[in-house]
């Protein structure tokens, strides 16, 4: 059981959510905009939310922006728009799933269960500490460091590179990663497109010019070891 947050300024969507966490085994605060879902998370902290990104007041971008600097809760985004463009605009915010309306409430329990799996939990049977020259990753204490200084990840973004460093050489698929990383058997594989690009950033010399998180074309992404 945990405690998720849905923040939606339409009443029906909120409480059909709402009913179909709960029946789940879930405890559900509810916020109808992005204010008060900030100050509900001030007030008792969330497992996770559900964030829709069309509100008044304070709408799901800039809820989102807020809610990913003050720490790592897993957010799922729920939105009308359902192009590819809205999807990654979603993930780049720092939302860790989009799902688009209308949708099947059944489904969105699959995917805030699933998340909540892998949230803070890096895989199952990786080695404590892997490394590649002077990258460490510490899947004990949650860490990450680089030439000796830490690398600020998110939560996703270090279970991705966990599990990438300890599997040097193999190309994994995105649907790969989606189940082995994020546990999802149905997901957007913008989402893992997304999260390369940013440990690109993090990792990489010039995150242009890739030399460790690599593109296998035709495949997907492939972790080569520094030497």
């Amino acid at each position: 059981m945990a405690r998720v947050l849905v923040v939606d300024d339409d009443r029906t969507v909120r409480e059909v959510v709402a009913s179909y966490l709960r029946a789940a085994g879930h405890e559900v605060d509810e916020a109808d905009d992005g204010v008060a879902g900030l100050a509900q998370m001030r007030r008792q902290p969330a497992d996770l939310v559900v964030l829709d990104l069309m509100m008044p007041e304070l709408d799901g971008r800039e809820t989102c922006r807020r809610l990913r600097s003050a720490g790592d809760v897993p957010i799922i985004m729920l939105s009308a728009l359902a192009t590819e463009e809205s999807r990654v605009d979603g993930f780049e915010l720092g939302a860790d799933d989009y799902v688009t309306k209308p949708f099947s409430p059944r489904e969105l329990v699959l995917r805030v269960d699933a998340l909540l799996r892998r949230s803070g939990v890096g895989d199952e049977g990786l080695p404590d500490v892997v490394s590649d020259g002077d990258l460490v990753v510490d899947g004990v204490r949650r860490e990450a460091t680089l030439g000796g200084a830490p690398v600020a990840l998110t939560g996703r973004e270090f279970d991705l590179l966990h599990h990438l460093v300890a599997h040097p050489g193999v190309a994994y698929s995105r649907d790969d990663l989606l189940q082995q990383v994020w546990g999802w058997s149905i997901g957007d594989q913008s989402t893992v497109t997304v999260h390369v690009r940013r440990l690109r950033e993090k990792v990489e010399k010039d995150p242009a010019v890739p030399v460790r998180l690599v593109t296998v074309w035709g495949v997907g992404y492939r972790w080569d070891t520094a030497g």
